[in-house]
């Protein structure tokens, strides 16, 4: 049994943050097929059991202002301080920012069992968002062998995204990958600021969540260029621990049960398989901006928390 959840697109534009979620689930053994799909994540309410040391509270809403005089070049950021005037200059540099819990048993799986799912959900964030040359925009070659192949639909979806992007099949829904052509890396620092959590399933099986937000320094790919922008992007991946007697995995992979994304400061309604940050000479190309306003450095609420289709603004990067 191979199947995937509905899907849905929220794009905030100008500076613009693009959402989308989709989702693929484990193939059933054929000798199993009565066995049941664990439910999807939801905060432990229904489908859950949360452990106290694993529950998944969100992070603080971060809404604070940069302060400095009027004139002040304090919030500006520069070649020299690209995260200047943003909550991202007090973020961790790369994967220390993505910050795993304790590993216990849990379900039907043992300790080393929920520290291998973890570290492979980890690890794939890792190198999906990352990895300098997926960054520029090479292929994600070391993120998609993480992938288990008995997840068909996920792995063909991929790869149609990677060879023809466009709306319905955009890598940047996985992956963090700008043209390197156009924009650059300031500097190779990316700042992070994310968790990784588990949970156990009525079912004994275990359910990961990252919730991780990267944030990107970014100048034209120009001779002399010195203007310096930000991305922002937030990804929730909800990934499975299986047990192998009951479903086909291979072990050393993951299995994706779900991927969420938040991204600020690009193009609208662009889907050509890269991110596009706007800089100070104007927006980037794509669709008129409809939707609200959004910070995109408050995690306070949950990415699939009263969200919809449209193009709106970002109020900073």
């Amino acid at each position: 049994m191979n199947g995937r959840a509905a899907r849905k697109r929220r794009v905030l534009g100008a500076v613009g943050v693009v959402a989308a979620a989709a989702a693929t689930l484990a193939v059933l053994r054929p000798e199993l097929l009565l066995s049941r799909i664990p439910g999807a994540w939801d905060g432990g309410k229904s489908d859950a059991k949360t452990a106290s040391h694993s529950t998944p509270t969100p992070m603080a809403p971060e809404t604070a202002r940069p302060s400095g005089a009027p004139g002040s070049t304090e919030g500006v950021a520069t070649p020299g301080r690209p995260f200047a005037g943003s909550p991202a200059e007090q973020y961790a540099d790369g994967a220390a920012g993505i910050v795993l819990p304790e590993a216990r048993a849990a379900g039907t799986m043992s300790q080393e069992q929920v520290a291998e799912g973890l570290k492979l959900a980890k690890d794939f964030l890792v190198a999906a968002n990352l990895d300098p040359a997926v960054i520029r925009g090479e292929r994600p070659a070391a993120a998609l062998a993480l992938l288990d192949p008995y997840q068909e639909d996920l792995v063909t979806r991929t790869g149609t995204a990677l060879g023809k992007p466009d709306r319905d099949h955009d890598p940047v829904t996985l992956f963090s990958r700008f043209d390197g052509k156009k924009v650059r890396m300031v500097g190779e620092t990316v700042k992070t600021r994310g968790r990784i959590t588990f949970a156990e399933h009525k079912d004994g099986s275990v359910g990961i969540r990252a919730d991780v937000t990267f944030v990107y320094p970014l100048t034209k790919n120009e001779q002399g260029s010195r203007a310096v922008e930000r991305t922002i992007v937030r990804r929730v991946l909800d990934t499975d621990l299986l047990d192998p007697e009951r479903f086909r995995v291979t072990p050393g992979r993951l299995t994706v049960r779900s991927y969420d994304v938040d991204i600020a400061n690009s193009a609208c309604g662009v889907h050509d398989g890269f991110l596009h940050p706007a800089f100070d000479k104007g927006r980037p190309a794509g669709r008129a901006h409809s939707g609200p306003a959004v910070d995109p450095y408050d995690r306070s609420q949950d990415l699939d928390t009263g969200r919809g289709e449209g193009c709106g603004t970002v109020t900073r990067t």
